[in-house]
């Protein structure tokens, strides 16, 4: 787990705000809890968990931090715009955004049906659109702005039952390198973090599948990603200490991207 933000302990993040899609469980929750944990005000994005939402916001009160729960579905642009506007009301300002809400319809290319690709399209790397789209002008107006897109090694390699769901994420990684070139001369650095198997619901299917073994023996660590250690890769990139690099996509997989593996569990 992160550890704990203490006051008393300025973080690298202090006076920093941040907005965390899909941050009511899963890597979200883990990254808003770490961006807490260096001090900044978050605010933790929600579409249905909204009771969820509540839980991390209050965990980082009960720390000493300082956290709104919003919901807003980040396929809607108009309510991402409503959104942004009430994080810069309610916590003065906002400089990190962190596109990290998707969603996963895996199945075979053969049965996938139009709705199952286009839903995956909308939330994935229509949410991050949205949201920099949203965030653009601000960030831009004060010429101070960090935006993290949580991708996904899928992204970059193939694997069975994954077209729409690999799409997405190497959308986000064009993306995320285009936007990156285009805010730079506004002071805003755009990278991403490339999560390989971890802990969430959007893999469980495949990580059920006798306890994760066949996949496990793909990675050359021998071990999923831990929902903390992705999360940190995003505070780093957030942070000061990443002040040089934009257009960036940061792997956290176990040395699986390095490997040549067959696409499929074994």
């Amino acid at each position: 787990m992160p550890v704990p933000y203490r006051p008393e302990v300025p973080g690298r993040l202090m006076g920093r705000t941040a907005l965390v899609t899909g941050g009511s469980r899963g890597i979200g929750r883990a990254i808003a809890l770490a961006l807490a944990a260096e001090g900044a005000a978050v605010a933790v994005n929600y579409r249905t968990g909204r009771e969820q939402a509540d839980e991390v916001v209050a965990e980082i009160a009960a720390a000493g931090g300082r956290a709104i729960a919003l919901g807003a579905d980040v396929a809607d642009f108009g309510a991402v715009e409503a959104m942004v506007g009430r994080v810069v009301d309610e916590l003065g300002g906002l400089q990190i955004v962190v596109n990290n809400a998707g969603i996963s319809r895996d199945g075979l290319l053969y049965a996938m049906q139009p709705e199952d690709w286009l839903d995956v399209m909308r939330v994935n790397f229509g949410g991050t659109f949205n949201c920099t789209k949203a965030a653009m002008a601000h960030l831009m107006a004060q010429r101070d702005g960090v935006i993290v897109n949580v991708s996904s090694v899928m992204g970059e390699r193939g694997w069975t039952g994954q077209c729409n769901y690999a799409a997405s994420k190497a959308a986000i990684n064009a993306f995320t390198r285009c936007s990156a070139i285009e805010l730079a001369r506004f002071g805003i650095r755009v990278n991403a973090v490339l999560p390989g198997f971890a802990p969430t619901d959007l893999v469980a299917g495949v990580m059920s599948r006798e306890d994760g073994k066949g996949v496990r023996r793909q990675i050359p660590m021998r071990a999923f990603a831990q929902l903390d250690e992705v999360a940190r890769a995003v505070t780093f990139l957030a942070g000061p200490d990443a002040a040089y690099m934009t257009g960036s996509l940061m792997t956290v997989d176990g040395g699986a991207a390095a490997a040549l593996g067959v696409g499929a569990s074994l």
